[in-house]
């Protein structure tokens, strides 16, 4: 059965479940999971892991992302993009570099309030159920990072584009919304393209038609997620199966740290942790 990690380039108007069930159907595997949603108008990396792979996902959700947005000032809608509904228009008479002094005042660690167009839950309920029969709820603000913020280019008197690497749960339309406001004449994102995730970039981002094509033979090994760590290789089979059993083993002279543990033959076995000469498994990726 098929194991490994997919990076596909995301096409616009699918949600990051419709492409899950498209490789499910493609590659002959129920289990596929994603690393991190990716909102319909959205396109861009979107990491999707196949078969035992799947266990992987925790793994990729939390690191830092990076999009390339567009911003368009004078224009508030409820959905915070360019899909909903128009609250108000404004003049805009923001030169480039207002802009841009306006999204530094965004850098570094935030507070920042979720949409209600969102898969939040507050109270059993998701936020965009709530929007969609019209109610607004009070969210409590989150705490997020914003690494680094360039804007690019201006397009047009109120359209700009800018670079922003983030946190998990950061909402790049409330940053768009929050930018617009913080410039007195509203603003929305008006296009997002992810171009990181979980360490992937679009280099080595394939399409679903290129997966429809070639198949497993674009599967990336799981550990690729995990090339941070240093690779720790089992070199004796009564240590290999003590770690297949899922025991820790005692390693003199192991440097503390996290590493990839792969077997004689080079499987990736798991991620673990080597703590005081002792190798203990975070993660375990082998089949039964």
């Amino acid at each position: 059965m098929p194991n490994g990690i997919l990076i596909i380039d995301k096409p616009a108007d699918w949600t990051s479940m419709d492409v899950c069930a498209k490789l499910r159907g493609i590659l002959g595997e129920k289990r596929v999971g994603h690393g991190g949603t990716l909102d319909p108008m959205a396109t861009g990396v979107l990491p999707v892991f196949v078969g035992q792979a799947t266990r992987a996902v925790e793994f990729a959700e939390n690191g830092r992302k990076e999009y390339v947005a567009g911003l368009r000032l004078g224009q508030t809608t409820d959905t915070q993009d360019v899909t909903g509904r128009t609250l108000e228009t404004r003049p805009v008479s923001s030169p480039r570099a207002d802009v841009e002094a306006a999204l530094l005042r965004f850098l570094g660690e935030i507070e920042q309030i979720p949409p209600m167009y969102s898969a939040i839950k507050i109270g059993g309920q998701k936020l965009y159920d709530l929007a969609r029969k019209g109610q607004e709820v009070a969210r409590k603000p989150r705490r997020i990072t914003i690494y680094e913020l360039e804007l690019l280019r201006q397009e047009s008197e109120t359209d700009f584009s800018f670079r922003c690497v983030c946190s998990k749960g950061t909402y790049i339309r409330t940053l768009c919304h929050d930018v617009g406001r913080a410039l007195g004449c509203g603003g929305t994102l008006f296009s997002l393209r992810r171009t990181m995730a979980a360490g992937f970039t679009l280099d080595s981002a394939v399409t679903l038609a290129d997966v429809q094509a070639q198949g497993e033979a674009l599967l990336l090994p799981t550990d690729t997620l995990f090339q941070a760590y240093p690779l720790l290789l089992l070199s004796a089979d009564p240590v290999e199966k003590k770690v297949r059993c899922g025991n820790p083993i005692m390693l003199p002279g192991t440097p503390d740290g996290t590493y990839r543990v792969c077997g004689q033959d080079g499987t990736f076995l798991c991620l673990s942790r080597a703590e005081g000469g002792t190798l203990t498994s975070i993660k375990n990726f082998f089949g039964a």
